[in-house]
């Protein structure tokens, strides 16, 4: 590899530079997922720079989840994760095309149901109304990722004439609704067999689950929303 010298009297530290170009290598395909970097050694040589540096842009990249470390076997890619910023109201598609990777959705059923106490208190529905279910599978390169269980309104029926592999959101815009505030609730659950069998887990196997009441841009209920995630597929950042 071509020596390259980090420019010391920059105002970012050596080892962001570093963390800097091997993201940019491995977003290149330098380094493909799953393969091994060079070792701590040759990044000194290849960059001049001291085994401290090297050693503290390897640890925060581990960190973050891009690099994993083999004890006596070197650092590797990792798959990465995708990462949702509850800050902020965002599609999966959005999610997906941030990091860079394929977004697809399996639509499992869609369909009007009788709206439950949660729907009463959430949504705003009136006892005995319906309520519009969409549960979808949702992949990233070809990977199941989340199953998600999505509740609006019955106004909202108009949903089920669309193409609901699309994403919600984007259809929504469409229609001149926004989605702009969410409540979250994270909590850890474990695979039924049917979360298994959809997200290719074991049952039992731990998820990552995410309540969210989605509000539009008149501070109206838009949707609930139910999600059981992979958790070494999907990271969230607060």
């Amino acid at each position: 590899m071509k020596k390259q010298i980090l420019v010391a009297d920059s105002y970012r530290p050596l080892y962001k530079q570093l963390m800097q170009k091997l993201r940019g290598d491995i977003a290149a395909g330098v380094y493909p997922i799953n393969s091994r970097i060079p070792s701590e050694q040759e990044l000194c040589e290849t960059y001049r720079v001291s085994r401290v540096t090297v050693r503290k842009a390897l640890t925060e990249l581990t960190q973050e989840g891009l690099l994993k470390r083999h004890q006596g076997k070197g650092t590797f890619v990792s798959i990465p994760k995708l990462c949702k910023d509850l800050k902020d109201v965002n599609s999966f598609h959005d999610a997906c095309r941030m990091m860079g990777c394929v977004p697809d959705t399996r639509v499992i059923h869609a369909q009007m149901v009788r709206a439950e106490e949660e729907d009463v208190r959430e949504l705003l529905c009136g006892e005995g109304e319906q309520a519009v279910e969409i549960v979808r599978l949702r992949l990233a390169d070809n990977v199941p990722v989340m199953l998600e269980v999505n509740r609006f309104p019955a106004r909202y029926a108009f949903l089920l004439e669309e193409d609901l592999t699309r994403s919600l959101y984007a259809i929504l815009e469409e229609h001149d609704i926004e989605a702009v505030q969410a409540l979250h609730e994270i909590a850890l659950c474990y695979a039924g067999p049917s979360q298994a069998k959809h997200l290719g887990v074991n049952p039992g196997d731990a998820l990552l689950s995410l309540r969210e009441v989605i509000y539009d841009q008149h501070h109206q209920p838009l949707h609930t929303s139910r999600q059981s995630i992979r958790g070494d597929r999907f990271t969230f950042r607060i």
